[in-house]
């Protein structure tokens, strides 16, 4: 259920909380939109940009992402779907190429989510921006060390949950996030995330998930 929630939570923000105006430290609200169908339940997800989408009320509860800090790279944002507090932070690829290369797909994202309900802490998700091959694994290459994730439609998780504060460790004290995947149609990608501001962006959700 939780999946599906934020799913379109990430469709509203990720259309508006990347823009320009999203880079500004002050809070903003975002605005509505369209929400994709929730990808099948499994761990936890997040999810995606196009055009300025919107935020189903009927969906996320009447939520709105509010972005409560920018950090280099990394928006830091809270939203309270169904009165149940929510913060990630949220970034783009610094670079992305594909093999062939020039193949047309969607932004990327990668995700860090904590879910006081849940019990949930720094869950680190990656929205690749296209149908990954059905049934393969890919890769998160973060400060020297590599990380199986699971895949499952256009979304990464990783694969072994006990090693996940450990990733988010290193991704706290590295420079890049190296995430590599295979298309439904064989085309290969490597996305690297800037990891610039990361630390701080976490440190402000943590803050913010505790009131």
């Amino acid at each position: 259920m939780w999946r599906a929630l934020f799913l379109a939570l990430m469709i509203g923000v990720t259309a508006w909380g990347i823009s320009d105006s999203a880079r500004a430290q002050t809070a903003q609200p975002a605005p509505k939109a369209v929400a994709k169908p929730a990808a099948p339940a499994a761990k936890t997800a997040a999810k995606p940009e196009s055009k300025p989408a919107a935020l189903p009320a009927a969906v996320a509860g009447g939520a709105e992402p509010t972005l409560i800090g920018q950090f280099g790279t990394w928006g830091a944002y809270s939203a309270t779907p169904n009165g149940k507090k929510v913060c990630f932070a949220l970034a783009k690829p610094s670079s992305s190429k594909t093999n062939p290369p020039n193949r047309p797909r969607d932004p990327a994202y990668a995700f860090v989510s904590t879910r006081p309900a849940e019990k949930v802490s720094n869950e680190v998700s990656v929205m690749i921006g296209y149908a990954l091959k059905p049934g393969s694994e890919s890769s998160v290459e973060v400060g020297g060390a590599a990380f199986a994730m699971y895949t499952q439609g256009d979304g990464l998780w990783i694969k072994n949950a006990a090693e996940e504060e450990r990733m988010v460790e290193a991704m706290r004290k590295s420079a890049d996030l190296v995430v590599k995947g295979v298309s439904a149609k064989g085309t290969e990608t490597t996305d690297t995330f800037s990891l610039k501001g990361l630390a701080q962006a976490l440190d402000r959700i943590s803050q913010d998930c505790r009131r």
